[in-house]
């Protein structure tokens, strides 16, 4: 009899579902014998010994079902290792829960943070096999996360509705992506939804570059302009700041975000009426596109068959078109940035993208 342990990690995001499920029929399908034992709440099921046996009727119907039928939380990578308000070691305390279950593997859907845990949970002994989630597509290791289509997509059909309310009143609008790290959300649903301008955390910005962009549209007759801005956008300024003096600006910033200080930059400067619409959390939300489909399936069935064959302490990777395994003590800590030399960047202005800089 097989064992198998699995758990959601950190934000949700859609395909998770899709992820599961395509391990699990992987295994169902090989003819083995096994137990899904599903984690609830994340890393925190684990360490409570929070979790309950799941079956065929529980993957049933969800290949199209957004969120995470586990459930999901945060526990951040950098206080695994501290004693919670009880005393109790985190570390310790999911590694007895994994034994009292005779687990064979643990499944860890996640991202970054998540990613990180799976290596130390591998480091200690543990056998874990991981699949690479997160809208931001920042993981290392690998071309694409599942998630970030389905959210590209949100974030897309936002730019598109707003494109007819900026025209109609002649606005300038920001359009805030999530992304506080990188930028590969805001990029990809700014080029796919035709944004004028677009600001990621890779390339910081300068405020005057902007303003002219909008005059030299103003110049040629349009009558709006559309600005998509990563959360974590930063300006030349406060790019030259350091850690702590930028740590210091933030503790007394008045804005809601960084679109909100653009904006009124923006209207300083030019006199521009602007608006900001912040999609928020919508861009995790719903059903996963037939594209997240198809790719968590194809993630969820190659990470059944590394368990099939023993092979652990991996994550199921996506490299070149082609599904692969990266071992966890590569990938984890890692971020995938946005180049600011990136062929996707260049190809961006030659099509008439403003970038900030």
């Amino acid at each position: 009899m097989m064992r198998i342990g699995m758990l959601t990690s950190g934000g949700d995001c859609q395909a998770l579902n899709a992820a599961m499920r395509g391990v699990v029929k992987c295994i169902a399908h090989s003819g083995v014998e096994v137990e899904f034992y599903g984690f609830k709440n994340g890393y925190k099921g684990l360490i409570y010994g929070d979790f309950r046996m799941l079956t065929s009727k529980d993957f049933s119907g969800i290949l199209t079902k957004g969120g995470t039928i586990l459930g999901s939380s945060r526990t951040p990578f950098k206080t695994i290792r501290e004693p919670d308000e009880n005393g109790l070691d985190k570390v310790e305390a999911m590694k007895q829960n994994y034994y009292k279950l005779q687990l064979d593997c643990l499944v860890v859907l996640g991202g970054n943070g998540s990613q990180k845990t799976a290596n130390l949970l591998s480091e200690e002994g543990l056998n874990v096999v991981s699949l690479p989630k997160t809208i931001d597509n920042d993981l290392w290791g690998t071309d694409m996360t599942f998630g970030f289509q389905s959210a590209v997509d949100v974030a897309t059909g936002v730019i598109d509705n707003i494109h007819t309310t900026a025209d109609s009143h002649g606005r300038v609008f920001i359009i805030e992506v999530m992304g506080h790290k990188v930028g590969w959300l805001t990029l990809n649903a700014g080029l796919a939804g035709g944004a004028d301008v677009i600001l990621i955390p890779e390339i910081p910005y300068d405020i005057g570059k902007i303003c002219d962009a909008i005059k030299a549209r103003d110049e040629r007759g349009s009558r709006f302009t559309i600005i998509a801005v990563a959360e974590g956008a930063i300006s030349k300024k406060d790019a030259k700041l350091s850690k702590k003096e930028y740590k210091e600006k933030m503790a007394n910033y008045k804005y809601p975000s960084v679109s909100y200080e653009i904006a009124e930059a923006i209207q300083k400067n030019i006199g521009h009426e602007v608006r900001v619409t912040v999609p928020g959390h919508m861009q995790r939300g719903g059903a996963p596109d037939p594209y997240d489909r198809v790719f968590a399936s194809r993630l969820g069935a190659e990470a059944g068959q590394l368990i099939l064959n023993k092979e652990y302490g991996y994550m199921v990777a996506y490299k070149n078109r082609e599904i692969v395994k990266v071992p966890l003590s590569e990938i984890a800590g890692k971020l995938k940035y946005v180049s600011p030399d990136a062929s996707i960047i260049k190809e961006a202005k030659m099509l008439g993208v403003c970038f900030g800089d």
